[in-house]
């Protein structure tokens, strides 16, 4: 029977000139050397010795070059735990000789009854339990040539005739008589291997794992970052909003949560434009002419809500409002709130007549986007802080929309008067969470928009 010396061929053919003991002899000289690279060159040579061991079966030899590669290995800081494991294990035997197997039960009484893939692992049945010391494994490597073996040696016997394995991912499984007691199982890939095994009774169970060989994630659609948002920040200057718990003013509030945007989106890579980088007033009109003047692509109003004393406790949450007809009670009070800072701009029922003849086409847009800052804000809130409520996308005659030629929408970033959220909109952790979700649903929005 031709014995199967394939996993070491490559290693062999710059030793024939030079015998096993002047090797070996070169070795012992470098290892005593103070210089590091005399002490890499021993090393190498007791690999080289090692691999020539394994070939010609020669344990005095292995035993020598285990030995060799130990001491060298240590100096050199590098990891010889298996060949440690493999000398000790020789040594025992060594010594032992004859009883170490007798102890161990390690003969060709044991016979390979199956070998099969069984829930993504090599799974080895045998006829009668595995010994402690039954399976030896160690493994090879050429990295020049980008070869790496994983080498299982097992004190048993096996059908006559070798198997050879596949599993996506690797290159070569094998598995032989490699001698009358020994069975042989040689995995063998061109990028390094994990691999993980495990001996309970019968069974020897081998886990292949090649991170290199994962199935490659289809890379998401680029997003075109050739866009440009204009961020209102409400009120400001002589409008100071809504005066909430402990005297905190929405427009100190909303200006920072818009120039924490402004830095994200930029970083980006996205154009951002904002109507007030300052405390300073501007109407409401202005404010969209500016977007429309910037060619802005998208425009977000953000605001802080209030509600009454009486109800500043019970009331909180993020809501965000595309603009409409819309006539619901809520949606005009949160209007009539954040409209009344230009009043004299129009009487009320000029405003009403001039929301009846808002176009459509950009309602629809302007509520796709309310929804994904609706939902990029609360997810990166609930991330980060407890009790975080989610008061809805809502739709509202807002002023500050009227005139607006892109999707448009005002976020109302929480309720000032609230206790808890009034404490969290004044602090920069809090306004930063906030902003950054809100980044996110501006990306969200452009990558939805992509698709449509």
């Amino acid at each position: 029977m031709i014995k199967v010396f394939a996993l070491i061929l490559f290693f062999i053919t710059a030793l024939y000139a030079v015998n096993d003991q002047e090797i070996l002899k070169r070795a012992d000289s470098f290892l005593k050397s103070s210089s590091k690279s005399n002490q890499f060159r021993a090393y190498n040579d007791y690999k080289n010795l090692y691999l020539r061991a394994l070939l010609h079966g020669d344990n005095k030899l292995k035993h020598s070059a285990l030995k060799g590669i130990i001491s060298s290995g240590h100096r050199l800081h590098i990891d010889v735990k298996r060949y440690e494991q493999e000398y000790k294990h020789l040594s025992h035997i060594s010594k032992k000789n004859y009883k170490a197997k007798k102890n161990i039960q390690v003969t060709s009484s044991h016979k390979l009854k199956s070998v099969r893939f069984y829930n993504k692992r090599l799974v080895l049945q045998f006829d009668k339990n595995l010994q402690k010391k039954q399976v030896n494994y160690f493994t090879l490597s050429d990295k020049k040539k980008s070869i790496y073996k994983y080498v299982f040696d097992i004190h048993a016997s096996m059908l006559k005739k070798s198997n050879t394995l596949k599993q996506e991912g690797v290159d070569k499984i094998k598995l032989a008589q490699y001698n009358p007691n020994t069975l042989r199982l040689v995995i063998q890939n061109k990028t390094p291997l994990k691999i993980r095994f495990f001996k309970k009774g019968k069974v020897l169970s081998i886990k292949i794992i090649n991170k290199s060989a994962k199935t490659k994630k289809k890379s998401p659609k680029r997003l075109d970052r050739n866009k440009v948002i204009v961020i209102d920040a409400g009120h400001g200057g002589k409008d100071p909003g809504a005066i909430g718990y402990r005297k905190y003013r929405e427009k100190i509030v909303v200006l920072s949560i818009a120039r924490e945007l402004k830095r994200i989106l930029r970083a980006r890579g996205f154009t951002v434009y904002m109507t007030r980088d300052s405390d300073r007033f501007i109407k409401l009109r202005n404010r969209t002419k500016y977007a429309n003047r910037k060619n802005a692509d998208i425009f977000i109003s953000i605001h802080a809500n209030a509600v009454g004393r009486k109800d500043a406790k019970r009331v909180s949450g993020l809501e965000c409002y595309f603009l409409s007809k819309s006539r619901s009670s809520r949606a005009k009070k949160v209007a009539e709130m954040e409209n009344s800072a230009d009043l004299d701009e129009m009487d009320y029922y000029g405003k009403q007549s001039f929301l009846n003849t808002i176009n459509s086409h950009n309602i629809v847009a302007s509520n796709k986007l309310a929804i994904d800052l609706q939902r990029g804000a609360l997810a990166t809130l609930k991330s980060r802080y407890k009790n975080v409520k989610d008061a809805g996308v809502r739709e509202g005659p807002f002023w500050v929309l009227v005139g607006a030629q892109m999707p448009s929408v005002l976020v109302e970033v929480g309720f000032i008067t609230h206790p808890t959220e009034a404490r969290r909109l004044v602090s920069r952790s809090y306004q930063k969470t906030m902003a950054q979700g809100l980044a996110n649903g501006v990306e969200r929005y452009f990558i939805n928009s992509q698709k449509r």
